[in-house]
């Protein structure tokens, strides 16, 4: 048990000897240093040293009397401290580096993404990089997943417009149904998600094999562009079919269906996960 929690205080940048100090003096306490080494197994040499680390990082407390007693913080407030210290370090960071953000992404790549979580945490960090609008051809499924981020998104100033199949109620964006959800949904053999952010970089793939999942993340223009056409098309086509609906269904069938008969490839429809060798 004791070596679990001497592995858990090397997680929160304890040395092994630090842990060992600070957990001997959680067992009894005030302690001499000498004391300190003998309940701890920490070698009189090196105690210390151990010990004026632990003072200076405020993790112990050290009287002025002759010799030195020891008390340790108390472990509710050590994880405070941890945690205040750890959040100013990641804002210093995230200042420090923000300038950094785009250099480092070459416009010319296409980056492969594979799993689930993966895609999501990428559709995310899109998402809380965007400043202007936020496109995205999504199903309820991940969408929900995606609303912490895009809420937050939206409170900061950013226009969001979601194409959806299924249902969904977000008052914080404009959603669009895409129709036939269901049968789209078999067509293809799966889900997939196609974000957009300020027109200059998307996450686009397959949502619907687990860790087989695949999809890009790019921001070559080459490629930027079109996918994000293809979610202001979906957006057309809904409004043409909220305006003209009869007149278009009469034409090309309910929900349009003969059109995507028309252009499916094969007979009888497809699935774009087993064409591409990634489901059954």
């Amino acid at each position: 048990m004791k070596s679990e929690i001497i592995k858990m205080l090397q997680d929160l940048n304890f040395t092994e000897y630090e842990a060992k100090a600070y957990l001997a003096l959680l067992d009894k306490s005030p302690l001499s240093g000498y004391a300190i080494s003998l309940n701890s197994g920490v070698p009189r040499s090196k105690i210390y040293e151990v010990l004026s680390v632990l003072v200076e990082r405020g993790e112990v407390m050290v009287s002025h009397e002759d010799p030195s007693l020891y008390t340790p913080l108390p472990p509710q407030e050590l994880i405070r401290l941890k945690k205040s210290k750890m959040e100013s370090s990641f804002e210093a960071a995230e200042a420090a580096l923000s300038h950094y953000s785009y250099v480092s992404l070459n416009r010319e790549n296409i980056w492969n993404i594979t799993g689930y979580e993966a895609i999501l945490s990428r559709t995310k960090e899109a998402i809380h990089r965007a400043a202007g609008r936020i496109l995205l051809e999504i199903w309820t499924e991940e969408a929900q997943l995606l609303e912490p981020e895009l809420r937050e998104a939206a409170e900061r100033g950013v226009e969001i417009l979601i194409v959806v199949y299924g249902e969904l109620e977000f008052d914080f964006a404009q959603v669009y149904p895409h129709d036939s959800s269901e049968e789209i949904t078999q067509e293809y053999g799966g889900r997939w998600i196609v974000a957009s952010t300020d027109d200059r970089e998307v996450v686009a793939g397959i949502v619907s094999l687990g860790t087989d999942s695949r999809a890009a993340w790019t921001m070559h223009p080459g490629l930027v562009m079109p996918i994000t056409e293809v979610i202001i098309h979906d957006l057309y086509i809904y409004e043409m079919l909220q305006a003209h609906r009869e007149t278009l269904e009469h034409t090309f069938g309910p929900n349009l269906i003969e059109l995507r008969k028309k252009y499916n490839f094969g007979p009888s429809g497809y699935s774009m996960a087993v064409r591409l060798g990634l489901g059954k």
